[in-house]
């Protein structure tokens, strides 16, 4: 058994700590394991004393989870700077507590690329288990559905496989149904033959939003499945790692990865057309550069957000986008995103899991700086404007991986979906031992 953390701990108050710092976290006691062997143990050790269980690598879907005052904090860190990545089957194997970057550069050393979302940072099992949105997605689909084997630990301390042969039904949940059943030790995915795509990114000044708005938005209404891109306001502050043209200014910024170089070609001509970027540019790019390609940050910080999967917008959507978070908006949200959705995520992944597509058009997403009781007030107060404005294009149904309060696993899938699932526990997790995003304590 792993040493014990609790709160009387000198090192409690830096072990409970997230990845987003606005999390504040304050299990009965945190286990940071660095093994299978010590998962089983501390799995066994918190129900043998009436607690629940939060498992967390990184923790950037931290904001989300209930309160842990009755719970261990189970910190899987199994990952030791070593993957293992299989040219051959053109898959990896990823331990728990491994971050997006580290698996993208592995891959790409070897001519491979994972279907990784916009953070370096983030955990690769978080982000699958909660569905896996990655800047390929509406040509490939959800990365969830890539995956093709897990290693987890039940709530009665055993180890499983779980795959399409050996229990399919906790294979099945665990592809985007939010990791309440189980503790996922590591997962294996497969990965794709190639070495480059065609990307970029193009910074506008903020005056010129309503007309990259509008640009973008009737692009995106007939865009091939090989185009995934998405439109941001950005108010970036005046730190010194910031480039000087967008230091400390509102910029809209239009990004992405196209497949097919030749519609790449013609979208950057579009977007020349529309405005003069003040900084960016497209072309053919390493796909080991794309996991930064969005710009997110990689340093913990302290923040709330929130998010809607949209229907398709028209210009009174846009309009409202823009009074509600654009250059003369009272807004102090760091970003305010629109991502082209459909394609490939529209289509019900074959043999998919929990997951296996997305409702909607576009996905609404947005972050503001949480540092104190008075900006963190007025970030959500700027969230809930955005998500007001933008509720009559709202379809009803959330994204899991970009979730942070109000949710329940509910919002995210379907109704059959969440009835199978409520099956899957009752199998694997009767006692309901582990809390998740969503759950409740």
């Amino acid at each position: 058994m792993p040493d014990l953390i609790r709160p009387e701990s000198p090192e409690y108050d830096s072990a409970r700590l997230a990845w987003n710092l606005a999390a504040d976290q304050h299990p009965a006691a945190i286990v940071v394991a660095k093994s299978v062997d010590e998962v089983v143990d501390a799995v066994n050790w918190a129900r043998e004393n009436g607690l629940r269980i939060a498992a967390q690598t990184t923790g950037h879907g931290a904001p989300g989870l209930p309160d842990l005052s009755q719970c261990l904090l189970l910190k899987t860190a199994l990952y030791d700077g070593e993957l293992d990545i299989d040219t051959n089957t053109a898959t990896a194997r990823v331990p728990a507590g491994a971050p997006i970057g580290d698996v993208v550069a592995a891959a790409a050393e070897r001519g491979l690329a994972l279907l990784h979302g916009s953070s370096p940072t983030v955990g690769v099992v978080g982000y699958l288990l909660g569905g896996g949105l990655s800047s390929y997605a509406r040509t490939y689909g959800l990365a969830c559905n890539r995956v093709s084997s897990f290693q987890a630990v039940t709530e009665n301390g055993e180890v499983v496989t779980a795959d399409a042969v050996s229990n399919p039904d906790l294979f099945w949940a665990l592809r985007g149904g939010g990791g309440g059943m189980a503790v996922v030790t590591s997962i294996e995915i497969e990965l794709l033959p190639m070495s480059e795509v065609f990307a970029g990114a193009s910074f506008f000044p903020a005056s010129v939003a309503p007309q990259v708005l509008d640009a973008w938005i009737n692009w995106t209404r007939n865009a091939p499945d090989t185009a995934t891109t998405d439109l941001r306001i950005m108010r970036l502050p005046p730190f010194e790692e910031i480039p000087e043209p967008i230091r400390g200014q509102t910029v809209v910024c239009i990004d992405g990865v196209i497949t097919d170089p030749a519609v790449g070609e013609e979208f950057a001509a579009l977007l020349g057309s529309v405005a003069q970027a003040v900084m960016g540019g497209w072309g053919m790019m390493p796909v080991a550069d794309i996991v930064r390609l969005h710009g997110d940050p990689e340093d913990p910080v302290p923040g709330a957000g929130d998010s809607l999967l949209l229907g398709s917008l028209d210009e009174n959507a846009a309009r409202a986008f823009l009074d509600a978070v654009g250059e003369d908006s009272p807004s102090s949200l760091m970003i305010a995103e629109l991502r082209h959705i459909g394609g490939a995520l529209a289509r019900p992944a074959e043999d998919g899991g929990a997951l296996d597509r997305i409702e909607g058009e576009y996905l609404l997403s947005a972050i503001g700086m949480a540092a104190g009781p008075d900006m963190a007030a007025k970030a959500v107060a700027d969230l809930d404007q955005v998500t007001a404005s933008m509720g009559p294009w709202a379809n009803g149904s959330k994204l899991f991986n970009f979730c942070e309060k109000n949710f329940e696993l509910s919002d995210c899938l379907t109704p059959a979906s969440v009835e199978r699932l409520n099956t899957v526990l009752d199998q694997y997790s009767p006692e309901r031992v582990f809390v998740s995003p969503g759950s409740t304590a």
